[in-house]
């Protein structure tokens, strides 16, 4: 994380500066989600993989505590798990069964998923309830051509056996749209898989208001050429364009103004 943006923040005795860095990062963004009304209660979950310079060959990653709302999430108090959800940092906080299944699924499964968000915003929702998915209606939705994935509702996430089914919905697609669930994306980084989830939600939002003066049938679609094109020249995802670290840091900046505890 951008150094300038804690500069009170110092690595605490007996711990990897590298683990350090990405509790800050992942701390302030889930208090970027509660800044946006991201959030659904004492439920969902952002999760980041530990760097090998923390866990080596291991993969490790990093939790929110289940019980707290992400208002009360803090660099201290995330939870340091293995894929099998074993607790590694001694913390008493319990970890919810439903974001350590579909989580480590992914963590462990596509290389490039060192970041994996979910949520269950209304917009993102009702898009996910559609028959037709998202539609390449709007200025968003042309950002995500092809990179879009669907997976068909299972009930509640807690079954392993779900897991390999999902991978292959997933398949390389970073966005995802779980079916009358929810949205998800995973990233190389954190703030690149947030700038994928952001755009995912615009384009839910956008076409939630666009069906409600019309329906479907109203809307212009984009064609497939202007949309590819899109998303080619779409910059907020992009790595040779920062990866979206640049709105990602203005808005810790943002938090950093109303409550800087998220260091704690």
């Amino acid at each position: 994380m951008n150094t300038a943006l804690n500069p009170t923040s110092t690595t605490p005795a007996g711990m990897h500066a590298d683990e350090w860095a990405a509790r800050t990062e992942l701390a302030a963004c889930y208090r970027v989600f509660a800044m946006l009304g991201w959030t659904e209660m004492i439920y969902n979950h952002i999760t980041l993989r530990m760097p090998a310079s923390v866990c080596g060959e291991d993969k490790q990653f990093l939790i929110n505590p289940f019980g707290l709302h992400y208002s009360e999430v803090t660099a201290r108090n995330l939870v340091k798990i293995n894929l099998k959800g074993e607790v590694l940092d001694g913390s008493p906080h319990p970890v919810n069964p439903a974001g350590f299944t579909v989580h480590a699924a992914i963590h462990d499964a596509l290389e490039g998923a060192h970041c994996v968000m979910h949520t269950h915003t209304t917009a993102g929702v009702a898009v996910a309830c559609l028959k037709g998915g998202l539609q390449q209606t709007n200025f968003y939705t042309a950002q995500l051509h092809g990179m879009v994935a669907y997976h068909d509702f299972e009930g509640i996430t807690i079954h392993a056996d779900e897991a390999p089914r999902l991978l292959k919905s997933i398949g390389e697609k970073p966005a995802v749209i779980l079916r009358n669930h929810g949205l998800l994306a995973w990233g190389a980084t954190l703030p690149q898989t947030f700038a994928i989830l952001w755009t995912l939600q615009r384009a839910c939002e956008i076409q939630l208001a666009t069906f409600s003066m019309g329906g479907a049938e109203a809307a212009i679609p984009v064609p497939e050429a202007i949309a590819a094109k899109c998303t080619r020249d779409a910059l907020q995802f992009n790595p040779h364009h920062g990866a979206g670290r640049d709105v990602f840091d203005a808005l810790v900046r943002q938090v950093n103004r109303l409550d800087r505890s998220y260091l704690e």
